[in-house]
C-alpha cells in the first residue's frame, strides 16, 4: 500500500517552522500562469486549498477568516453600499458580504480566472450563492491596474490576498494602497490580510506605518484563525475616520440587526467590540509604526 502523502505549509521555512498535512486524497492540482494551486482532503479540516505552499482556506475554520474580513468593517462603516474585493477568488468573501442587504454591489478583482472557475467546482458553498447574486460583479484583473484606473468608488475595500509574495507582494506597497485610497468615498474603510504577528511582526509594523502615511487612523485587529498557525491573526485597518473602531458594542448590535441579523459562528457584535482590544505584544508592534 503507498504511502500517504503529506503536505507542508512553507510560509514559515525561513523561521524554521512547518505545519504538515496529511492528505486523504488530492481533489485538484494545478500549476496555473500565476501560482501553484493545490486542494485535498485532510481528516481534520475538510478541503484545504493551498497556494505555493500557503494555506488559504479550509471547510474546518473558514468563518471565522471571512466573517471577520466583512462584518468588521462593514458594520463599523454603517452604511456601505459599494464593496470592492482584491481577491477573493474563492468567493468566500463574497458570499458573507451578500448577506447585508444594503449593499447595493460587490465588485471581485480576482487575478487568476482559474481560481475562480476551480472554486466554482469544488467550492459551490460559496460560488453559488454569489453568481446567483445581481449585486455580484467578477471582474478578472490584476488588482493594482484595477484601483489605479478604475472611476468607480467604494465604501469599503477588502485585500484578501495571498501573503507578500509572488502575485501577491504588490498588494503591500505604497502604490497599491495609494490607489486604494484614490478610489475610497470620504469615510471609507479599507481591511487587509495582515498575517500572523508571532512569526511575521514586520510585515505589520511597516503595513500600519504605510496606513498612517495615507489616512488618519492605521491599526489593526485581530482574530484566532486555527489554519493559521500563530495564536493570532492580523486584519489591517485603514480608515480616515478615527471613530469606528472605538464604536460601543449596542451601536454594532442595532447595525447588524438592521441587516438582517443573519446567522454567524465567530463575529459577534462582542467579539466585533473585542477584536481592537490588542495583546500587549501586538499593540506595541503597531505602536512602532510610522507615518
Amino acid at each position: 500500500m503507498a504511502e500517504k502523502r503529506w503536505i507542508a505549509e512553507t510560509l514559515f521555512d525561513p523561521e524554521g517552522f512547518r505545519m504538515t498535512f496529511k492528505v486523504e486524497k488530492v481533489l485538484y492540482e494545478l500549476q496555473t500562469e500565476h501560482q501553484h494551486l493545490v486542494l485535498f482532503q485532510n481528516k481534520f479540516f475538510g478541503k484545504v486549498l493551498m497556494l505555493d505552499g500557503c494555506t488559504q482556506v479550509t471547510t474546518k475554520d473558514e468563518f471565522v477568516y471571512h466573517e471577520m474580513m466583512t462584518h468588521v468593517p462593514i458594520l463599523a462603516h454603517g452604511n456601505v453600499r459599494e464593496v470592492l474585493i482584491i481577491g477573493g477568488g474563492d468567493c468566500g468573501i463574497a458570499e458573507e458580504v451578500l448577506k447585508h442587504k444594503s449593499i447595493k454591489r460587490v465588485t471581485q478583482v480576482e487575478i487568476d480566472a482559474s481560481v475562480v472557475e476551480f472554486s466554482k467546482e469544488h467550492f459551490p458553498e460559496f460560488t453559488k450563492p454569489v453568481f446567483k447574486d445581481k449585486r455580484f460583479e467578477s471582474v478578472i484583473d490584476d488588482g493594482m491596474k484595477y484601483v489605479a484606473k478604475t472611476d468607480r468608488r467604494f465604501d469599503v475595500i477588502i485585500v484578501d490576498s495571498t501573503d507578500p509574495m509572488g502575485p501577491g507582494k504588490i498588494l503591500f506597497s505604497d502604490k497599491f494602497y495609494a490607489a486604494c485610497k484614490r478610489c475610497m468615498v470620504k469615510g471609507g474603510v479599507m481591511v487587509t490580510q495582515n498575517g500572523v504577528p508571532i512569526y511575521q511582526p514586520e510585515e505589520l509594523t511597516k503595513g500600519i506605518s504605510k496606513f498612517l502615511r495615507l489616512w488618519a487612523d492605521g491599526c489593526c485587529y485581530v482574530a484566532a484563525i486555527p489554519t493559521y498557525v500563530g495564536g493570532h491573526m492580523a486584519m489591517g485597518w485603514a480608515t480616515d475616520n478615527k471613530k469606528l473602531r472605538h464604536l460601543p458594542e449596542k451601536t454594532i448590535a442595532a447595525r447588524y440587526a438592521k441587516a438582517g441579523g443573519f446567522s454567524t459562528k465567530y463575529w459577534s457584535p462582542a467579539m466585533h467590540r473585542a477584536a481592537f482590544a490588542l495583546p500587549r505584544f501586538i499593540q506595541e508592534l503597531v505602536d512602532k509604526a510610522e507615518a
